[in-house]
C-alpha cells in the first residue's frame, strides 16, 4: 500500500474543510450507505491510496462506525472536558530530584516612592516589600493600579473586565491581615492581572469571543483559587485573542504599550500589554504555540512558559490538551519565579500535572553552567519570521558576550528539525475536538461572525491513524531533544528564531523569554533561555543574571 505523504496530505487538509463536512453531515442523518465510491474520493483528502479489494472491505466497517459515530455526538462533550489519554514530556527512565528545599529569594531593600503611582513598574519583589514593611497598604496599590488600568485601557484595549469589587475587598482583606501579624508571603497583597480564558466565579469569562461576552462560569480556575491562597488581589481579567489565536478580540486589538498603533501579539496579549504598562503588579497567561513568548517578545517583559505539566488548567479554556501551558508574564525572571512557585503541582483535577519540586536560589553561580547555542542563529543565517534572525544579530551576539563575561561556558549546538506542519496537525486535531462545533456541549458556539473557527473543521477528517503516527513521530523529537539536552543546562536562542517554538512547545521543555534591547523604532527585542524538563530554576536563575548585568528589563514605555 502507498502510505501518505504528510506534505501531500497537509496539502489536501485545507480542501477537506470545504468539501465534506456537509457531505458527512448528511450521511449521519440520512443513513446514506457507505459505497466503494465514496472511500476513493476520501482517500484523495487523506493522501492515501487503496486497492479495489481493500475499498470493498472497508464498506461495512465504515457504515458501522457511523452509527457510533453519532452516538458519540449525542453525548454532551463541553470544552472543559478533557479525553482520557495523558501526555507526559518526561521519557521512561528518566530521573528527576524530588527533594524539596526553601525558597531563596534576593534580599530587597525599597523606599516608598515620593508619589505611589511611582511605584507601577517595580516588581513584585519590591512591591512585597513595601508591602511587608508596612510603607504601603494593599489597598493604596490596588486603588493606583485601577485607575491606570482605567486611564490607559482605552488606548491600549488590554482589559475584559475590572474585577474593582473583587479587587478592593481582597486588598482590604490582604491590609486586616497583614496588620494582625499574618503575612502570608510575598504574592500577599499584590494586585494582578489574568488571561480571560480563567474562571473567575461571578464574573464573565469570554475567551475573547462575542460568543461568550456575557458568559459567566460559576467556578474559580486552580490559579486564581491558588493566588487567593497566596494573598494575591485580581483587579483584571486581561484580553486574549478570541479563542487563544492571536491580539483580536470582540473588544478590538491589544495594543503593544512601546507603539500603540502596533498589536501586542497574543493570544495572551492582555497580560504582555498591561505587564508592561504597568497596569498590574503580574499577569498570568497561557502559551500552546507562542501565545506567552509572543506577547513577552513584543511588549518587552519577562515570561515563563514552564515545562508542561506543571500548572493545573483546571478552570481554563483548552486548545490544545497535550500543548496548553500556564505561565506568568512580569517584570524580571525573579518574579516569574515567585509566581510560578505560587502555582505549580498538582490539583487533583488536571491529571497531566506533575508532581516535582521547584527549588529556586537566587544566588546560583552562573559560571558554573554549560548553556547552549546554535550558531547559525547567531550569525543571522537561519530563516526567521520578519528576518529576525538579522536584524538583531547584534543583540543577540552582545547577549552571548554577556554570557561569557559571566563565566558562562558557551557551547555550540545543532537542535533536531521538527517540522512545524507537525505541530499543526496535532494542535489544530486537538483544537477541532476542543471547539466541536457538531457536539451538543458546544452549542452556544455561533457561527454568524465567523467564530466556528474556519482551520478546525478541516481538521474533523484528520485519521486518527494519523493523529496518532503524529504522536509517535513526537516521541522521535522528544528523545531527539534529550540527547541535545543532556549535555548542558540550558541553551540560548533568539525569540521566535529557528525550530525552537515549534520544537519546545511539542517537547514540553520549559522558556524563558526575557528583552536584550531596543530596535531603531524603540520597541524591545528579546532572547529566550530554554531548559532542561522541570528544571524552571536554574532556567530562571540564568535569566535572572543575565538581567542584573544588562537592565533592560528596568526600562519602561512611556504612555
Amino acid at each position: 500500500m502507498n502510505r501518505r505523504r504528510f506534505a501531500v496530505y497537509c496539502a489536501s487538509a485545507g480542501l477537506a474543510g470545504t468539501l465534506f463536512p456537509e457531505a458527512l453531515t448528511a450521511v449521519a442523518h440520512d443513513r446514506q450507505e457507505i459505497t466503494v465510491d465514496m472511500i476513493a474520493s476520501a482517500e484523495k483528502i487523506a493522501g492515501l491510496v487503496f486497492t479495489e479489494a481493500e475499498r470493498e472491505s472497508m464498506v461495512k466497517i465504515l457504515d458501522s462506525l457511523g452509527k457510533t459515530y453519532d452516538y458519540i455526538r449525542t453525548i454532551e462533550l463541553g470544552n472543559s472536558v478533557p479525553p482520557a489519554l495523558v501526555f507526559n514530556p518526561a521519557l521512561p527512565g528518566m530521573k528527576f530530584p524530588a527533594e524539596r528545599k526553601p525558597f531563596h529569594m534576593s534580599p530587597v531593600t525599597v523606599k516608598k516612592p515620593a508619589r505611589i503611582e511611582d511605584a507601577a513598574y517595580y516588581p513584585v519583589t519590591h512591591l512585597a516589600k513595601l508591602i511587608e514593611t508596612r510603607q504601603v497598604t494593599s489597598t493604596d496599590l490596588t486603588n493606583m493600579y485601577l485607575s491606570r488600568l482605567k486611564k490607559y485601557d482605552p488606548i491600549l484595549h488590554c482589559v475584559v473586565t475590572l474585577t474593582e469589587e473583587l479587587a478592593l475587598r481582597q486588598a482590604k482583606k490582604a491590609d486586616e491581615e497583614i496588620a494582625a501579624g499574618k503575612y502570608r508571603g510575598i504574592l500577599h497583597g499584590i494586585p494582578y492581572g489574568i488571561k480571560d480564558l480563567f474562571a473567575v466565579r461571578g464574573y464573565r469569562t469570554t475567551w475573547g469571543s462575542e460568543a461568550f461576552k456575557d458568559r459567566i462560569i460559576d467556578m474559580d480556575a486552580t490559579v486564581v483559587t491558588r493566588l487567593t491562597e497566596a494573598g494575591a488581589v485580581l483587579i483584571a481579567k486581561l484580553a486574549t485573542g478570541a479563542f487563544a489565536s492571536g491580539e483580536n478580540w470582540f473588544g478590538g486589538k491589544t495594543r503593544n504599550p512601546w507603539k500603540p498603533d502596533e498589536g501586542s501579539s497574543g493570544s495572551s496579549a492582555g497580560p504582555g500589554s498591561a505587564t508592561a504598562a504597568g497596569l498590574v503588579g503580574f499577569a498570568v497567561g497561557t502559551e500552546t504555540r507562542g501565545s506567552i513568548a509572543g506577547p513577552s517578545e513584543r511588549c518587552g517583559v519577562t515570561g515563563l512558559r514552564p515545562t508542561f505539566g506543571r500548572i493545573s488548567r483546571y478552570g481554563a479554556m483548552a486548545l490544545s490538551w497535550s500543548m496548553d501551558k500556564v505561565g506568568p508574564l512580569c517584570r524580571t525572571a525573579e518574579d516569574c519565579a515567585v509566581v510560578f512557585n505560587a502555582l505549580y503541582g498538582p490539583d487533583g483535577f488536571d491529571h497531566d500535572v506533575v508532581d516535582l519540586p521547584f527549588n529556586w536560589n537566587s544566588s546560583l553561580d552562573a559560571s558554573s553552567l554549560r548553556v547552549g547555542y546554535v550558531r547559525a542563529e547567531f550569525e543571522g543565517t537561519v530563516e526567521s519570521v520578519e528576518n529576525r534572525a538579522r536584524t538583531n544579530m547584534k543583540f543577540n551576539n552582545d547577549t552571548l558576550d554577556v554570557l561569557r563575561s559571566l563565566g558562562v561556558k558557551l557551547v555550540p549546538m545543532e537542535l533536531p528539525e521538527c517540522p512545524a506542519d507537525m505541530v499543526y496537525l496535532i494542535l489544530f486535531t486537538e483544537g477541532a475536538a476542543a471547539f466541536d462545533f457538531t457536539n451538543p456541549g458546544m452549542s452556544d458556539m455561533v457561527e454568524s461572525s465567523g467564530e466556528r473557527l474556519k482551520r478546525y473543521p478541516a481538521y474533523h477528517l484528520v485519521p486518527a491513524v494519523d493523529y496518532i503516527q503524529a504522536n509517535r513521530a513526537r516521541t522521535h523529537a522528544m528523545k531527539a531533544m534529550e540527547a541535545v539536552m543532556a549535555d548542558i543546562d540550558a541553551y540560548v536562542t533568539p525569540t521566535f528564531v529557528g525550530p525552537t517554538n515549534w520544537l519546545t512547545n511539542i517537547t514540553g521543555h520549559p522558556e524563558v523569554i526575557v528583552p536584550h534591547g531596543f530596535n531603531e523604532r524603540g520597541c524591545p527585542v528579546s532572547i529566550s533561555f530554554v531548559g532542561r524538563l522541570y528544571d524552571e530554576a536554574t532556567l530562571l536563575a540564568l535569566a535572572r543574571t543575565y538581567q542584573n548585568a544588562t537592565g533592560f528589563h528596568l526600562k519602561h514605555p512611556s504612555l
